[in-house]
């Protein structure tokens, strides 16, 4: 799936769960990367840290509250980290884990 794509259906989640912004939709980015991603699920499925912390501690996956918040951050800021493919995909499998427990046996 193609970067475009995937930030369409993302923005379209995010309409979904959030409801439509008054204002103009914004545009799907031509780039995406993971911290992107994941903050436009957090927005979605309007998740705290916290949230996202008892989600990753689903697949035994720790992570602390300062080095989540490291991804929010914009990317010229001194404390951002990229987020890497193995969080992401931890995330995702957690989330599969709390909406579909009977999936993950």
């Amino acid at each position: 799936m193609s970067d475009l794509h995937l930030a369409a259906f993302l923005n379209g989640f995010i309409n979904e769960k959030r409801g439509k912004k008054e204002s103009e939709q914004p545009k799907p980015e031509n780039k995406l990367n993971n911290n992107m991603i994941l903050r436009k699920l957090k927005i979605a499925l309007n998740l705290i840290d916290e949230d996202i912390l008892d989600i990753l501690e689903l697949v035994k996956f720790r992570l602390s509250k300062h080095e989540l918040s490291a991804f929010f951050r914009k990317p010229d800021h001194q404390h951002y980290r990229p987020l890497q493919d193995q969080i992401l995909r931890n995330f995702l499998h957690g989330l599969q884990l709390k909406h579909q427990p009977e999936s993950g046996k």
